[in-house]
């Protein structure tokens, strides 16, 4: 359904060219769900945007290779096509709700939009349509909620009527960018749980962007990890958990709270930060964090390349 083929997203700062996407390839089957996983910084949310081209216009990026949804490349469409995929076919669902909902409009309005562009429903249908949406993601109070304002709701509510929003109009294709990020763990697997059955029900793929490990044993069927910009290991979530390849995605592992831990014993943090874009000139990206690097990893970019079928690492000494 979605291929994305060596994309590379550049931005202008201070008159230099910076990359936080840079070279980024994987694909999402019909009906998959494909985590895209990765610290803060790694690029997960500027790839989400490309697909759907949706910076804003000051930002001007330049974008590069390919995203190809059902064989036709989104990046070489005009805007009249984009804004008739946007929302239509893929959908987004974003990190922070009370800051993608319009505070100054009502919840009906806000939902209604999504039909009004798409659909020649009337207005008494669309109506109707929002508020068996917002019952369907588990809103009982639907038809007074359609004239409240986003304020007046808790952020689990809110994140309701964002994936409400969303799959209004049948997406084939729904990208989540932490979805579940600022909830309570309750509302977390709430929220995890209804985008599941919704998934079965509509047939969508879903593109999961997060960092927790525990989202994407629970909802993915593969996982692409991303460091720097870059693809740095892809395989399925069985493989990843039982034999990850990747230095940093071995440090991610032994980053997570363990339920039969020690008492008050720390944490196993990565030491350092993830770099800005453009501050790696040579080698690979994860040389200065990782304790297994040397003066080949310093010198040289390592490929993404098979260390088995299906699964893909790129590091010069995978496990």
């Amino acid at each position: 359904m979605l291929e994305v083929n060596n994309l590379k997203v550049e931005f202008k700062s201070h008159g230099k060219s910076v990359a936080p996407v840079d070279g980024v390839s994987f694909t999402v089957g019909d009906n998959e769900t494909v985590g895209l996983l990765g610290e803060s910084g790694c690029g997960k949310s500027v790839t989400a945007l490309s697909l759907l081209r949706l910076f804003p216009m000051a930002s001007k990026p330049l974008l590069q290779g390919e995203v190809r949804y059902n064989g036709r490349d989104l990046l070489a469409a005009n805007d009249a096509t984009m804004r008739s995929i946007r929302g239509n076919q893929i959908a987004m669902i974003f990190q922070e709700p009370m800051t993608s909902l319009n505070p100054l409009h009502r919840i009906g309005t806000q939902l209604g939009e999504m039909l009004r562009m798409h659909t020649k429903l009337d207005r008494q249908q669309i109506k109707t349509q929002v508020i068996a949406m917002l019952q369907r993601v588990g809103l009982s109070r639907a038809t007074q909620l359609v004239d409240d304002y986003p304020h007046s709701l808790s952020g689990g509510m809110r994140q309701r009527v964002m994936i409400a929003m969303a799959l209004l109009c049948k997406p084939g294709l729904l990208i989540c960018d932490e979805p579940t990020t600022a909830l309570d763990v309750t509302i977390q697997a709430q929220i995890l749980d209804l985008m599941r059955d919704l998934q079965r029900e509509q047939g969508t793929a879903i593109l999961m962007i997060t960092h927790d490990l525990g989202v994407v044993a629970e909802m993915c069927e593969r996982v692409v990890v991303m460091y720097a910009g870059q693809v740095v290991e892809q395989s399925t979530v069985r493989d990843l958990f039982d034999s990850p390849a990747h230095p940093y995605t071995q440090a991610l592992m032994r980053a997570r709270p363990a339920l039969d831990g020690i008492p008050g014993q720390p944490l196993m943090a990565i030491p350092g930060a993830v770099p800005l874009p453009g501050s790696v000139a040579t080698g690979c990206r994860f040389a200065a964090r990782c304790p297994k690097a040397d003066d080949r990893c310093r010198a040289s970019m390592p490929p993404l390349e098979a260390i088995f079928p299906g699964h893909m690492a790129r590091c010069w000494y995978p496990d």
